[in-house]
C-alpha cells in the first residue's frame, strides 16, 4: 500500500530512507547467510520462526502460515511439505475442525531455531542503536511538518 503525501522531502529524508533500506538489506543478507549455514533455505527458517512465534496456545495452520509469510496458500502447503520431508514439522488434523491441519515443530527444528534465533537477536541488538537513530530522524521529520 503506497501512501501519497503532499510533502516536500529534504535531502536528509532521502539519506535516512536510503540508510534504513541499506541497514534492513544488511540484516536480511545476514539472516539468509545464517539460515543457509544452518542447512535451511531462508523461507523455511521464516516458516519455522512463524510457527514457533505463534501466540501461545493457538495452533498454527497452513492458512495462517501463508498469511504470516505473505505467500499463497498453495505455496505454504508446498513449503510445509518440504519442512515435513526435512523432519522439521509435523502436521495433524485440527481436533476442532477436521478440514484444517495444524503444524508442530519437531525437536530437530527447535534446536536449529534456538541457534538461529540467538544469533539473530544478537545481530538485532547490535544494529538497534543505528536503527533507532534512523527511525527517530524519520519520525522527527514527520512531526516537524
Amino acid at each position: 500500500m503506497v501512501r501519497r503525501l503532499n510533502e516536500t522531502l529534504s535531502q536528509a529524508d532521502y539519506e535516512a530512507l536510503a540508510t534504513l533500506r541499506h541497514t534492513l538489506r544488511k540484516f536480511m543478507d545476514f539472516s539468509t547467510s545464517a539460515a543457509h549455514e544452518a542447512g535451511l533455505p531462508p523461507q523455511q527458517h521464516q516458516a519455522l520462526l512463524a510457527i514457533r512465534g505463534n501466540r501461545a496456545g493457538e495452533a498454527m495452520t497452513i492458512g495462517m502460515l501463508a498469511e504470516k509469510l505473505l505467500i499463497a496458500p498453495h505455496t505454504a502447503t508446498e513449503l510445509v511439505g518440504r519442512l515435513i520431508d526435512g523432519g522439521y514439522v509435523t502436521r495433524h488434523p485440527d481436533p476442532a475442525d477436521k478440514r484444517r491441519q495444524t503444524l508442530q515443530l519437531t525437536e530437530k527444528s527447535e534446536e536449529v531455531l534456538q541457534r538461529l534465533s540467538s544469533i539473530h537477536l544478537a545481530e538485532i541488538r547490535d544494529m538497534a542503536p543505528r536503527l533507532i537513530e534512523i527511525l527517530t530522524h524519520l519520525q522527527a521529520g514527520v512531526q516537524d511538518r
